[in-house]
């Protein structure tokens, strides 16, 4: 039967906040009839939220104890003594578990047990007191603690009910938490009925279990079990009770739909099993009347012959799944193949995605509450900018490989519509589309940019010889994820506080020239002893020597508190340092141009306005600056997308960036991945997405995209070039740094080997100055020069640090 007015329907349930309101009653919505308008709508919704993603938990399943005081007529997981060998599964064998999952991939460690069974078995009793706990609790908590602090597992504790104390334990090694409502009938309870008998299932303990973990901030599974006897009614109201506390919580983070099966040997055996099509409408309500961040789940291995329904049904997560242990709640239905459930997914234009046990929305900033300290620290380390677990092991700054990517066949029709929507409007969100991009997708967008960059570059790929001279690594300022600047407390980083003479600055910039260097890049700490006097004297010690090479000079910050200290403004410092000689000045300091995310990484550094404000200002004096980001910290996909637009909208008003430098973060010796506060650096992924959606984005107009050589190593710089970059920076010399970060990409580029990689490419390497001019160099002349053996540095202090 067709269902009429569909659409009013849907939209008076989206307008009432998901059925907030009294405007539809639970009777008016439990006559909404399934048809195919009502799943195609309940997807559209999905794709809305979740776009073209359903996730999975890569797990491994401890069965604590199969003992149970409850006795549920449908399941088959509850033994009594009898039936098992031990009460409870050994320390040794939830060990062997978990190193197996763990080498299998495998991210959670799912911990599964009846619920209390010491309340009724004597044989629990008895190996408790024996093994000296005083519960099945104390027994849980400490093996899980095990695994938490020996194996990159997270914990998810599936043990029943659990008080706020008991919660508030489990919060600092555990990632979530979960507990199948199933009902919130109290009905099913009653003689006769599913639940009769099984004291812990009533609505009451169940709820006020949901609620004590609301109260705890702890991400929260819930579930309701479809088919038992309940009406459309009953099955409504119990989504509309867990809305409920969600709505006074906000730590629900998914919802199982789980579809009754019967099983042989149980009181249920007869009973029919919920047919699809009654799944399908569960699904689909529960979509439209669940908050819009509570994920929709349903057990992939409970309905393989609908798998392709499901994916296009308004889920968007599969649970966990297992390489390595089978469903011991359901040991009758196998899990899917991952890599046979991934090419059903991409027939369908989906990308099968893992995750955590804890969902990305609980790993945003926002929510670092939610999650024990030590916890929350272990799964950051794990996952890329979405909060999904990052696909592969390379490191920026350390990875010398980069990773070989399988993908199968797409469709491509979402990635495509999501390139169509930025050429028409270049929004913030339709630039974070397009880091969602995966497997094909990637490489569409990379031959895309491949495109514009030759309809501009050709098949040339430009450098510049230059030196770098950070004249100082002491600073006053506690960057976050800087291992450059030394300071109290950095002593155990790489190198010693250090501060050069102005004689040995112009000593290296007149060796520079003699290498062939056209340019000098100096940079450094912010020095509590420097003033602006202190960069205008090294800009006039370098003029002494050289009045010709080009001074690529002084961050953002450091004009900033040049400035400051001489009571200057903005303008009349950097006119003072152009008469000195400065030629152009490095956009760093940018990092991501959002404050929410600089008060994390930098929170006593010049807030995004502050930086805009030196770098518009030096365009408006006709000083040319570059342009960078650095991404894989803290930020998020959205993050990204504010700072290209800021970048896009500075250039479309004045024009004066010269290049685009993404710089992925390399996190080894930074503060803030040493305290376990960031991500382990970007997915290579999401380094080709960056350089890829930034050529998409800027097109002519900021026409330069570099990649970093020092940050992806030579391999990542080939690979890069087919994905829009048409620049890969200086040689530099001397490159502190990205090194003290922990890079292990060298000081200086080799020509030789870079020219060698190019050409097997059919690509033109060509040498350029700083602000893209041709120079006209034969690399084998510069190749003699580069050849000239530098100086052994030993850093001058002659200042007071």
């Amino acid at each position: 039967m067709k269902i009429q007015n569909l659409p009013t329907i849907v939209s008076q349930i989206d307008i009432l906040n998901r059925l907030s309101g009294d405007s539809l009653s639970v009777e008016s919505i439990a006559k909404i009839p399934m048809s195919a308008e009502l799943v195609e709508h309940a997807y559209g919704v999905k794709k809305e939220l979740y776009g073209n993603i359903i996730s999975y938990s890569p797990k491994v399943f401890i069965p604590l104890t199969f003992l149970c005081r409850d006795v549920c007529h449908y399941c088959t997981f509850a033994k009594t003594p009898k039936k098992i060998d031990s009460p409870y599964l050994s320390s040794n064998k939830i060990m062997d578990l978990s190193v197996s999952g763990e080498t299998q991939g495998c991210k959670e460690a799912l911990f599964t047990l009846g619920e209390k069974p010491e309340l009724r078995y004597k044989a629990a009793r008895e190996f408790l007191s024996n093994h000296n706990y005083g519960s099945t609790i104390d027994y849980l908590f400490k093996h899980a603690k095990d695994v938490f602090q020996d194996t990159e597992l997270i914990p998810h504790i599936n043990a029943g009910n659990l008080s706020i104390e008991e919660l508030i334990k489990f919060k600092d090694i555990s990632g979530s938490v979960g507990l199948m409502l199933e009902s919130s009938s109290y009905r099913l309870t009653e003689k006769g009925m599913p639940h009769y008998g099984s004291p812990d299932k009533l609505p009451s303990a169940r709820m006020e279990t949901l609620i004590n973990a609301g109260v705890t901030k702890i991400p929260f599974t819930t579930g309701v079990l479809i088919g038992i006897g309940e009406t459309k009614e009953e099955y409504i109201q119990t989504l509309l009770d867990i809305s409920t506390v969600h709505k006074t919580y906000d730590h629900i983070q998914e919802v199982i739909i789980q579809n009754f099966l019967p099983k042989a040997g149980t009181l249920m055996k007869d009973h029919p099993p919920a047919s699809s099509d009654y799944l399908f409408w569960a699904i689909a309500i529960a979509r439209l009347i669940l908050p819009n961040d509570i994920s929709i789940q349903t057990p992939p291995n409970l309905n393989q012959n609908i798998l392709g329904k499901l994916i296009t049904s308004g889920i968007n997560d599969f649970g966990g799944i297992s390489p390595v242990t089978i469903d011991h709640v359901n040991p009758e239905a196998p899990w899917p193949n991952i890599k046979s459930l991934e090419k059903l997914c991409q027939e369908f234009d989906t990308h099968l995605v893992p995750r955590l046990t804890v969902y990305p929305k609980y790993l945003s900033n926002e929510y670092a509450s939610f999650l024990g300290k030590q916890v929350r620290s272990k799964a950051i380390k794990l996952v890329d900018s979405a909060a999904f677990i990052k696909q592969d092991n390379w490191k920026a700054g350390e990875s010398l490989d980069i990773p070989l990517f399988h993908t199968t066949p797409q469709r491509l029709t979402t990635i495509k519509t999501a390139l169509d929507n930025l050429k028409k409007n270049a929004s913030i969100q339709n630039i974070a589309n397009l880091f969602q991009a995966r497997g094909e997708e990637v490489q569409f967008l990379g031959d895309a940019a491949l495109e514009i960059k030759k309809s501009i570059y050709k098949d040339k790929l430009t450098f510049v010889v230059n030196r770098n001279i950070n004249y100082t690594n002491i600073c006053k300022y506690s960057c976050n994820f800087c291992a450059f600047s030394k300071g109290r407390g950095h002593d155990d980083l790489r190198g010693k506080p250090y501060d050069i003479s102005h004689s040995e600055i112009q000593r290296r910039v007149l060796e520079a020239e003699t290498r062939g260097a056209t340019e000098v890049c100096l940079q450094g700490g912010i020095h509590p002893k420097y003033t602006g006097k202190t960069y205008l004297d090294i800009l006039e010690s370098i003029r002494a020597v050289s009045p010709s090479i080009h001074i690529h000079a002084f961050s953002p910050l450091e004009i900033m508190h040049g400035s400051s200290t001489l009571n200057l403004s903005i303008k009349e410092f950097l006119l003072q340092l152009k008469e000195m000689g400065l030629n152009s000045i490095p956009g760093t300091a940018a990092e991501i141009l959002h404050d929410p995310i600089r008060k994390i990484i930098c929170p006593d550094k010049l807030n995004t306005t502050e930086w805009k404000e030196v770098i518009t200002t030096a365009h408006s004096l006709g000083i040319q600056t570059t342009s960078t980001i650095m991404f894989g910290h803290v930020e998020t996909y959205q993050d990204m997308a504010l700072h290209l637009n800021e970048i896009l909208n500075i250039q479309n008003e004045y024009g004066g960036f010269t290049e685009f430098v993404p710089l992925p973060f390399v996190s080894q010796e930074a503060p803030i991945f040493r305290r376990g506060m960031a991500r382990s650096g970007p997915s290579f992924r999401e380094v080709l997405l960056m350089h890829s959606v930034a050529r998409l984005l800027f097109k002519e107009r900021l026409p330069s995209i570099q990649g970093s050589w020092v940050k992806t190593g030579i391999e990542g710089i080939v690979e890069l070039t087919k994905h829009g970059i048409n620049d890969i920076g200086g040689i530099l010399m001397n490159e502190s740094i990205t090194r003290a970060a922990g890079s292990v990409h060298g000081q200086e580029l080799d020509i030789a080997f870079i020219k060698h990689k190019l050409d097997e490419l059919g690509i033109e390497l060509e040498q350029r100055n700083t602000l893209y001019g041709t120079v006209s160099n034969s690399l084998n002349a510069l190749n003699s020069r580069l050849a000239i053996p530098l100086e052994n540095i030993s850093p001058q202090i002659d200042r007071v640090s």
